[in-house]
């Protein structure tokens, strides 16, 4: 039985293996996952009797937050695919920013589209979009997965409202406007750097090569010709729709703040609900874009569904593994050990989200975590509330391991293996999130100055 220390040696030697399998002997990522999660509770300190029924809660929690969603993001991105909505975006997209800019366009729209919309759901959206950028480039895809990624991870996990920075700013007592401002602040030089910088490092090394298939430039090119062509207005409203819907609710619960009960905000509830967004949106798109789509209909669900089975699957792995990691008791371990090091307030803020990110596999539950246990020592540690605010959220950005269901997301819809992920990703990530770190050391040398600081 592992305890102590060796529970987090039993934890690294459980991620070697895991790497192991797969690397080495082709297996699997989803038998993998579950191999690996089996074996690591089997040796915990968790009753035997109890570790499948853990698997399958991790596994089915995991795909009750995201499991309708990938299956209608696909559905939707197959729709925009068929319809030619996705080219005529991408050449919208070249035509203002230009192709040498074009990396710099992806930025923007990643930080903007996740302050609104989580993660998973921006990514299964847009992971279309950057593939035909790629054709029409000749840029890597690597250097626009890492691009997108990263900067949507970067704002999902620093920038109000997703829920995250929202619990970090109410633990650490921090007034929600200069979190968010500030929060936006810091975000910028953490996508440049761990996205656009490192993104077209990564890009040359990880070259196009067998990784889009003919069949998706014969469907780019099909949509020129035989049919129909749809406007760009109409493409890029089609993408924004489920962002609009979902960005909505967020508006009208501002604004319905104490009546929440009312016929307006529980109406947009439930439509800017993201997974009835999507749904909603699927809908619309299969009557605006049938004009504009030459093959039958259940032939694009037919291709739509064929990708999302693995996805799901996967993802659900994921989701199973972190769930034993997070019942082993490792989390609660790292932070007993760490509390007793003399670390300055800001780093030690970061380590305390990083490591948990990485061990638990959930940037959120990591910054709920840490959150909890530093937010009320601000005025203790003599540091702004939102300067210490921030350097947790900067922990939750990066060092995404497999035990992460966005590792599986990014690794199948970015067409990356699992090395290839880890170096795109996970490092990438962590680029981002240290240099978040070191923008907010430089904005706590204007506390006092600024305000909200």
């Amino acid at each position: 039985m592992l305890t102590g220390n060796t529970l987090i040696i039993g934890f690294v030697l459980a991620l070697i293996v895991l790497f192991v399998l797969i690397m080495r002997f082709k297996w699997d990522a989803f038998v993998s996952l579950l191999v690996v999660a089996i074996g690591l509770g089997l040796l915990s300190s968790i009753p035997a009797k109890e570790v499948p029924g853990i698997i399958a809660t991790g596994f089915g929690n995991t795909l009750a937050g995201v499991g309708i969603l990938i299956g209608l993001g696909i559905i939707f991105g197959q729709f925009l695919a068929s319809s030619g909505a996705i080219n005529k975006i991408a050449t919208g997209m070249l035509r203002v920013f230009g192709v040498k800019k074009s990396p710099y366009a992806i930025a923007m729209t990643s930080i903007t589209v996740s302050i609104p919309v989580f993660f998973d759901a921006a990514f299964i959206i847009l992971h279309k979009l950057i593939q035909n950028l790629s054709f029409k480039t000749k840029i890597s895809l690597t250097t626009f997965v890492a691009i997108l990624s990263i900067g949507l991870i970067t704002a999902h996990s620093v920038i109000i409202p997703t829920p995250g920075p929202l619990v970090v700013a109410d633990q650490t007592g921090s007034d929600i406007g200069m979190f968010f401002i500030y929060g936006l602040l810091v975000s910028i030089p953490g996508v440049l750097v761990g996205g656009v910088i490192y993104g077209k490092f990564i890009g040359k090394r990880i070259t196009n090569e067998g990784r889009l298939d003919e069949s998706d430039i014969a469907e780019a090119e099909s949509t020129l010709s035989g049919r129909k062509e749809i406007s760009t207005a109409l493409s890029f409203g089609m993408l924004a729709l489920p962002i609009i819907l979902i960005l909505s609710n967020t508006l009208i619960n501002l604004l319905f703040r104490d009546n929440t009960e009312q016929f307006v905000p529980t109406l947009f509830s439930v439509i800017g609900d993201k997974n009835v967004a999507l749904l909603i949106s699927v809908l619309v798109a299969m009557f605006a874009l049938k004009p504009y789509i030459k093959e039958d209909i259940k032939t694009v669900f037919s291709k739509a569904l064929d990708q999302s089975g693995a996805v799901i699957l996967i993802t659900g792995a994921g989701g199973a593994f972190g769930k034993v990691v997070q019942e082993t008791g490792i989390g609660d371990l790292i932070i007993s050990m760490m509390q007793g090091l003399n670390i300055p307030a800001l780093l030690l803020a970061f380590l305390f989200a990083q490591i948990l990110r990485a061990s638990l596999g959930s940037a959120t539950v990591a910054l709920v975590t840490t959150s909890a246990i530093m937010g009320p020592l601000a005025a203790e540690l003599g540091v702004s509330p939102v300067v210490l605010g921030l350097a947790i959220c900067a922990g939750g950005i990066g060092l995404s391991l497999p035990n992460d269901s966005g590792f599986w997301v990014v690794s199948k819809f970015g067409r990356l293996s699992m090395t290839e992920t880890i170096k795109v990703w996970s490092i990438g990530g962590f680029l981002s999130g240290v240099t978040v770190l070191i923008s907010v050391y430089v904005l706590s040398m204007f506390q006092g100055i600024l305000p909200g600081l």
